[in-house]
């Protein structure tokens, strides 16, 4: 019976050591991530949309940039976008643009979700969650306001409200 006690204790032991060793070694060689920070360049990216086109955030200097990180699964995501879209519709013309990154899903779900809630504004894919990791995204939903020089002014985590999007729309309005 001593013999049974002391292999089981051993064992888990045993098992102990290495969930401890493996956590340790995942968290020295995972990816380094940065923060983007206020008051500074926001990090040039090039995407695509779900028509083909390419979103270099360098091409929109001059206009105020609404960067929006998502993804379908997010139900607070899902929840502000109607809002989102609403106030695209209304600054747009005012110099006002909107990049929704959604975070490593599929082009099928993205158009799928993007069709249902019938968005205008550029929705691109981070397939390889590279933005994202520059951008030091987690959790969703993430918005940065960019303004017309291509600088961070403010960064917003979590859902927002229509008049939350407004507000922060007239604030990078050029």
């Amino acid at each position: 019976m001593k013999k049974q006690r002391f292999w089981m204790r051993t064992i888990i032991l045993g098992v102990l050591v290495l969930a401890v060793g493996y956590s340790l070694y995942a968290n020295l060689t995972k990816d380094e991530v940065h923060k983007v920070e206020i008051g500074k360049k926001a990090p040039d990216f090039a995407l695509v949309d779900l028509n083909g086109e390419k979103h270099q955030l360098s091409d929109y200097e001059g206009q105020g940039v609404f960067l929006n990180f998502w993804a379908t699964w997010c139900k607070p995501c899902e929840k502000e976008f109607p809002y989102i879209n609403n106030q695209y519709k209304h600054f747009k013309d005012k110099g006002v643009q909107v990049i929704a990154v959604d975070v490593g899903e599929t082009e099928f779900a993205v158009r799928q979700f993007v069709d249902r809630h019938e968005l205008t504004f550029p929705v691109v894919i981070d397939k390889k969650e590279e933005v994202m990791t520059t951008y030091g995204v987690n959790p969703l939903p993430i918005t940065f306001l960019i303004d017309k020089n291509g600088t961070v002014v403010k960064s917003h985590l979590g859902e927002l409200t229509e008049e939350m999007v407004h507000n922060y729309m007239k604030q990078i309005q050029p």
